[in-house]
């Protein structure tokens, strides 16, 4: 199953990403992880990445939607991707929707994490208390939260068409979440399994499986 996560900086989506990769034996694509990767390793590419980042400007979409689409055309993660933040918007989950689609995949479902502003703050708080970071700023932390919810919009209405939006509460405890998390993803494998052996059952007119799917799943 392929699944999306979206949320703000400071919502805990990176440690929620963990756990999922971990739990449902996933792989995580952050598109911040590709374009330091092709920095690192020095490739053409990366170069080109570096020179935009180094300017101050934005990496295009094509650029990011090339990235994505060598692991998405990698039989080893299909139905196996957690893309974590992307896509950033419209373009590239219309992009996203089109890779899949060449590439015989789908999405199982789309998690945002809810936070309030207000905690967020209070989290970057605590964190400059407990951790000492002194990236921390509260001010940098308020325009990055507004600027999310800003151009992340588009991209929730565009998943919000599609049914496959579940907004998880991202005010609780990390094992809360990671629980809510949790339940969802086991509900819609199920499902998806129960889908399967409906299709298997007209295809081959099991047996096993014809009778049940027939009376569960019939229109008629």
């Amino acid at each position: 199953m392929n699944i999306v996560i979206f949320g703000p900086p400071g919502a805990g989506k990176g440690t929620q990403s963990n756990f999922i990769v971990k739990k449902f034996n996933l792989h995580q694509l952050s598109t911040g992880e590709l374009l330091r990767k092709e920095i690192n390793d020095k490739t053409n590419l990366g170069k080109k990445i570096s020179s935009i980042i180094n300017s101050g400007n934005l990496v295009s979409d094509n650029i990011v939607n090339g990235l994505i689409e060598k692991y998405i055309s990698n039989k080893i993660y299909k139905s196996r991707l957690i893309f974590d933040g992307y896509p950033r918007n419209l373009n590239q989950a219309n992009n996203l929707d089109n890779l899949l689609k060449k590439y015989d995949q789908t999405i199982g479902v789309v998690l945002k994490l809810s936070v309030s502003l207000e905690t967020i703050k209070k989290r970057i708080l605590e964190r400059k208390t407990q951790e000492k970071r002194v990236d921390d700023d509260e001010e940098i932390a308020i325009k990055r939260y507004q600027t999310y919810e800003k151009n992340i919009n588009p991209v929730i209405n565009f998943y919000k068409q599609t049914n496959l939006l579940n907004v998880v509460n991202g005010e609780t405890s990390i094992s809360k979440i990671s629980d809510e998390i949790s339940q969802l993803i086991e509900g819609i494998k199920g499902w998806l399994w129960e889908i399967r052996q409906y299709k298997y059952a007209r295809n081959k007119n099991s047996l096993i499986y014809g009778p049940y799917c027939r009376n569960k799943y019939s229109t008629k």
